[in-house]
């Protein structure tokens, strides 16, 4: 694991509870900042860190430059308890689970929960090491317009069925003992980095 130095990382004091919302954010928009502010809130989080990533492994076309991503998200999502990271980039980390297990060892006595969309539950079960990150650190899934069938019903969440909490307990998740997994409603926002990049609105039009 490389060495890095502290003030490239986000930081978080011990005992801390960090939300990790890991994607590509090419761009990202409001429905990141919504889901954020509901997660913070729901789950009682003392932190929330966006996981710029680098590249999605099960997307054929790269993203628009890390850097401009970076830029555009830092914009747009201002709350003081949230830091818009490339964290992935500095670690060399490709899969989602090589990240998670470099962080847990760079931050010892935190209490990180991942938090994703109920689109990426639908297809959690093609991610590398899937169960290994089911079995890693609590998760939360927050509600995506028409998703709410397909992640219910998909591999991922038939096979941890039993380590499904109720949304009441959410405050509670990041002392859960994984697996656990909650599934969050908040209201929702119909929008997605797809659609902003197929009206043209992004550079990153061109990596389609």
């Amino acid at each position: 694991m490389p060495v890095l130095p502290r003030h490239d990382l986000p930081f978080a004091p011990r005992r801390a509870s960090v939300g990790l919302f890991g994607g590509s954010f090419d761009p990202a928009h409001e429905g990141h900042v919504h889901v954020t502010r509901h997660a913070l809130q729901r789950l009682e989080l003392d932190r929330l860190w966006w996981l710029v990533s680098p590249g999605n492994p099960l997307k054929q076309f790269g993203p628009a430059p890390l850097q401009a991503r970076l830029t555009q998200a830092r914009k747009l999502m201002r709350h003081p308890r949230v830091d818009v990271t490339p964290v992935e980039s500095l670690l060399g980390t490709r899969y989602t689970a090589d990240t998670l297990r470099a962080l847990m060892h760079l931050y010892p006595e935190r209490r990180f929960v991942w938090i994703m969309g109920a689109d990426n539950l639908a297809s959690f079960h093609q991610w590398d090491n899937w169960r290994v990150i089911m079995e890693s650190l609590p998760i939360a899934v927050v509600a995506r317009p028409g998703q709410q069938l397909r992640a219910l019903s998909s591999v991922a969440a038939r096979r941890y069925a039993r380590a499904r909490v109720p949304a009441r307990s959410a405050p509670l998740l990041s002392m859960a003992q994984a697996p656990a997994w909650c599934f969050l409603t908040v209201p929702l926002r119909d929008i997605s980095s797809s659609h902003l990049r197929a009206q043209g609105n992004w550079l990153g039009t061109g990596h389609l």
